[in-house]
């Protein structure tokens, strides 16, 4: 059950390192174009999501919860990657530049970067970054009731950690076992492994977002429990490669985004209760 995996939790301090002087000090032990592209592209998402006082828009604050640039979630994974790289260059030598493209992946699956909030409160944010699959009425199985559906759906290049949408305390978590179908389709939201999430929002509405494994994600981290508090912007969850999140709301909200619409978590509005 994800209430099970509270501990997971990371407790330690912020960590945003200065997009320039990552980039420098990275670059310089690096040998590959590749690579010096990927923190060119990490320097870049940093300055844009962090950017100065003077450049956010009014109402939106920074969200900064304690987490590191890279998801704790992908150290084992990343460290891995780079020892199977290492031992393949010491015996192959520059034939190990797949393993060394596969370890880049993994850095740029797991990257975290921090969210500016925008801070109207009637918005519901988008709690994952990719592509609007579906808005649409249906029935919330979770909550018992009819409501509108906004699904995410994402991609092994978006970043894959989960941030509440709105503020509020959660009345129910629940976790559901299943299928790992492709994510894009409409019946992986009740076929596949999922975890779902229902908030009773500081407005009165109730909000809930769930969790969906897909193809190629196979491991859903929920960290929240019921009675808990959310603020949006909060980092709740995470999951691994591939994946889609759904939200349904109350059928009186309005959306703000269209199927093929590509969103970012925490940053986008979906729609407004």
């Amino acid at each position: 059950m994800c209430s099970d995996k509270r501990t997971c939790v990371p407790k330690f301090a912020p960590f945003y390192p200065s997009p320039v002087a990552s980039d420098t000090n990275s670059a310089a032990a690096c040998h590959t174009l590749q690579c010096r592209s990927l923190l060119k592209s990490f320097s870049s998402e940093i300055e844009l999501s962090v950017g100065s006082a003077s450049q956010r828009p009014a109402g939106v604050v920074l969200n900064s919860y304690p987490h590191p640039i890279i998801a704790r979630e992908g150290w084992p994974f990343l460290l891995l990657a780079i020892v199977v790289a290492a031992a393949a260059t010491a015996f192959v030598g520059a034939w190990s530049w797949p393993f060394w493209l596969i370890a880049l992946f993994v850095l740029q699956f797991f990257r975290d970067p921090p969210r500016m909030i925008p801070q109207q409160a009637n918005a519901v944010l988008s709690p994952a970054d990719g592509r609007i699959v579906v808005v649409e009425k249906a029935e919330d199985p979770y909550a018992g009731r009819e409501a509108l559906k906004i699904s995410v759906f994402m991609n092994v290049f978006n970043v894959h950690s989960n941030r509440a949408p709105v503020d509020g305390t959660i009345t129910k978590v629940e976790y559901f076992p299943g299928k790992f179908v492709n994510a894009d389709l409409d019946k992986a939201s009740t076929e596949n492994e999922r975890n779902a999430v229902v908030v009773s929002a500081d407005s009165g509405a109730v909000v809930t977002f769930v969790q969906v494994a897909g193809l190629i994600a196979r491991r859903i981290l929920c960290y929240v429990a019921v009675g808990d508090r959310l603020t949006r912007g909060q980092r709740y969850g995470f999951i691994r490669f591939g994946s889609r999140v759904d939200v349904y709301l109350p059928l009186s909200a309005r959306p703000l985004v269209a199927v093929g619409d590509k969103v970012s978590a925490t940053e986008t509005i979906l729609a407004e209760l």
